[in-house]
């Protein structure tokens, strides 16, 4: 089978040579140990990041200490230094050379190299790579990777001027210049590359052809190269993706699967349903009903906004498999959410359908002897509706007819853990849940071989939420807050405050943002209690759930109140505890980290307090909020910060309370953190990382290929005329479909 390099693309020959012949030994090793490099091909999808100009100078008061940077700049001085003797008598010295931009200043420091005084002499301008370190109050960058932008002796002033400069994703022990020199050096080596995209494609599109693409990409000679360059790479990786995923819709079509359909188990559901189902549900209702009768699998996305019911929806699903005597498997990402549905479901059901059909919960975290009994249920076909983690994943779990696979929060897993639950059942129907919104292009890129229904409408009676924005420094109406949600608790309501942090340094479901110093979460010293007139906080700090929980057990605006933790870290035990006691209405305020972001359906719930809300990204916050105003009275969500106002942190909070609209927060977010976070491992196993497409920007892009695509496997389906596509097609295939498209 074709190996597959960075892109994602099947590797011709020449592009799976080892490194190591062509480099050599030390090189490619760093090339791994840096960027996990192994072949010719990975190096050569090793694109520049960005463009310099010799002409152009970077802007210096921009760079940020303990960064890898690379800049271009004029040297404005020089100074050396003699120093101390070492101690075996041999002379040092210091070399500094002060760069500019015209503004700021940048120093380089060289020991030992007095030859730099001369190299570095004032008034020219350099390529200088390194960490930015701070010494004497003043930036600096200790013995930078040096590139000299000299006229070249018999080129063209203008033309060396003009002439891009590649600026590569660096380390560093392989500065930018470093990687330039090893890329053209695979470029020496690389010959024709097959390419994937017909040529009937690329002349309609005008686009280059693969090689030419990338040495462009890598050594153009004028801007518009290497956009044209960019533009032609994007469109590969737009069109090999789109027909991968065009050819796996086109192996599920193939797929034959009892015909499921629905009867007097889903006619006494809906009969006892104390709601009208919302037309958007009826509409996704009757497509699943659609694809379970058609006799080949089912392969459906359901989207919804929060609270849009998507669960009834996937129940009705499971009803309609039951009545011919099939099985339902519900995978969940998380335990409380696991046990969230099967509580939901059980509920939805009333006694007399769960009697029947026995729904049963499965995680890693049961007790050994429940654990058995539910397995025992399960591989006998007893437990027609299955509830569970990664424990249904096991080897040791077995089914005696799984007939629908429903993964919930599909984000949180990877193809090859949806393909591992699928394989327990004889080509069993697909319906991946997801609350969160999917703009067009995120759809396309990631779930183009799924079918598509989207839930929008609430259903009746969900009350609105009101959501506003809070500035930590901004004492008054911090301790507002508090007060606010006594007024809650007072009304017999109930209350989340939510915490990016369990304790202090120890983040929970979520990662740090890219434009975010390390993390150090407030130390524990009471500052910042309700009541407390709190510091103003830098945007490097959380507030984390053992310490908040300290702070309101001691507010006086919550005296008396039950005032209880919930994180991940907690026992199953524990966190069903303290989830059963809220629902009961036991416990008045929950502590809690993300764990609450899906699933947790408490209708008392009225308000929510996020501190350090700037940690979370849009959609995690819309999926927050939508644990609040579930029932008859109307929600209130405070999102509490410390970031500058003009922060790009603030533009996103401001957007979280300007609307409830997830498909528009959806675009937001793509807008602003790319689709590196939103496709999240979506395009793990198969799918990997996009390395020039921006779904954010290239819409135009994706939806040609698309169409492109499906032209080229209408009319040749088995690809047997485009043998450059077919092997990379079939390297991003999983094996049954691979097979399938062979023999076909």
């Amino acid at each position: 089978m074709a190996k597959k390099d960075a892109s994602g693309s099947a590797l011709p020959d020449g592009l799976q040579r080892p490194l190591e012949r062509v480099l050599g030994k030390g090189p490619a090793g760093k090339l791994e140990r840096a960027f996990g490099m192994t072949t010719l091909g990975d190096l050569v999808w090793h694109l520049p990041r960005r463009y310099a100009k010799r002409g152009e100078l970077t802007e210096l008061a921009s760079l940020v200490p303990g960064e890898h940077v690379t800049v271009v700049a004029r040297v404005a001085s020089v100074e050396h230094r003699d120093l101390q003797r070492d101690p075996r008598g041999r002379h040092r010295s210091l070399t500094r050379v002060t760069i500019t931009d015209g503004e700021s200043e940048l120093e380089l420091a060289f020991f030992n190299q007095r030859w730099r005084g001369e190299q570095l002499h004032q008034g020219v301008t350099a390529l200088c790579s390194g960490t930015v370190g701070v010494y004497q109050d003043k930036r600096q960058l200790a013995h930078p990777d040096v590139e000299l932008f000299d006229e070249a002796e018999g080129i063209d002033a203008e033309q060396w001027a003009n002439q891009p400069v590649p600026i590569y994703p660096a380390t560093a022990t392989l500065p930018t210049t470093k990687v330039q020199a090893l890329v053209a050096l695979a470029l020496d080596a690389l010959g024709d590359v097959p390419d994937p995209v017909p040529q009937a494609v690329r002349a309609e599109h005008s686009l280059l052809p693969l090689t030419e693409a990338l040495r462009l990409a890598h050594a153009p000679t004028l801007e518009q190269e290497a956009y044209r360059a960019r533009h032609s790479l994007a469109w590969h990786e737009a069109f090999l993706l789109q027909t991968y995923l065009l050819a796996t819709r086109d192996w599920f079509d193939t797929l034959p699967t009892a015909p499921r359909h629905p009867g007097p188990l889903l006619e006494r559901f809906d009969a006892a349903l104390p709601w009208q189902l919302t037309d958007d549900q009826r509409a996704a209702g009757a497509s699943i009903a659609a694809d379970l009768a058609s006799g080949t699998a089912m392969h459906r996305l359901v989207q919804g906004e929060v609270g849009s019911g998507k669960t009834v929806v996937a129940t009705r699903a499971m009803l309609a498999v039951a009545e011919s005597g099939g099985q339902s498997a519900l995978l969940a990402p998380t335990e409380v959410l696991a046990v969230q549905h099967l509580r939901s479901i059980t509920r939805a059901l009333g006694p007399a359908l769960a009697a029947e059909l026995q729904p049963t919960l499965l995680t890693g975290q049961l007790p050994a002897a429940e654990r058995k009994r539910a397995m025992l249920r399960i591989a006998a076909g007893q437990a027609r509706i299955v509830v569970g983690t990664h424990a249904l994943l096991s080897e040791r779990t077995s089914f005696a007819e799984l007939a629908l696979v429903v993964i919930d929060e599909q984000h949180r897993f990877g193809v090859a853990q949806r393909e591992a639950l699928r394989s327990k059942g004889l080509h069993p129907h697909t319906l991946v849940l997801t609350a969160t919104p999917i703009p067009r292009t995120i759809a396309m890129t990631a779930f183009g071989d799924l079918d598509v229904s989207t839930i929008r409408s609430l259903p009746a009676g969900r009350s609105p939420i009101r959501t506003f924005v809070v500035d930590k420094s901004n004492v008054g109406v911090f301790n507002r807050i508090w007060h606010r949600m006594q007024e809650e608790l007072e009304h017999g309501r109930q209350a989340f405050v939510v915490c990016p942090a369990i304790s202090p340094g120890a983040l929970e479901g979520i990662a740090p943002r890219a434009d975010d110093a390390d993390v150090a979460p407030d130390a524990a010293d009471g500052t910042g209690a309700p009541g407390a007139a709190p510091p103003r906080a830098t945007p490097t700090l959380v507030d984390d759930v053992s310490t908040t929980l300290q702070q309101l057990r001691a507010s006086p605006a919550l005296a008396g109140r039950r005032i209880e933790a919930l994180t991940g870290a907690m026992s199953t035990e524990d966190k069903d505890a303290v989830m059963t006691a809220f629902r009961d209405g036991e416990i008045d305020v929950v502590v809690a980290t993300t764990v609450i972001e899906v699933g947790v359906d408490v209708p008392n719930a009225t308000m929510m307090v996020v501190l350090s809300a700037d940690r979370f990204g849009v959609s995690q916050l819309h999926q927050l909020r939508g644990r609040v105003g579930r029932g008859e009275h109307a929600g209130l969500c405070m999102l509490v910060t410390s970031v500058d106002p003009e922060s790009d942190a603030r533009v996103r909070l401001d957007a979280v309370a300007g609307t409830l609209d997830g498909f528009e927060l959806a675009e937001v977010d793509l807008e602003q953190r790319g689709e590196g976070d939103v496709l999240g491992v979506a395009q793990s196993g198969g799918r990997s990382g996009l390395k020039v497409l921006r779904v954010a920007r290239d819409g135009s892009i994706i939806e040609a290929a698309r169409d492109a695509a499906q032209r080229v496997l209408a009319d040749d389906p088995t690809l047997e005329r485009h043998s450059a596509l077919r092997l990379a097609v079939h390297a991003r295939l999983d094996p049954d479909a691979r097979a399938a498209l062979v023999t076909a």
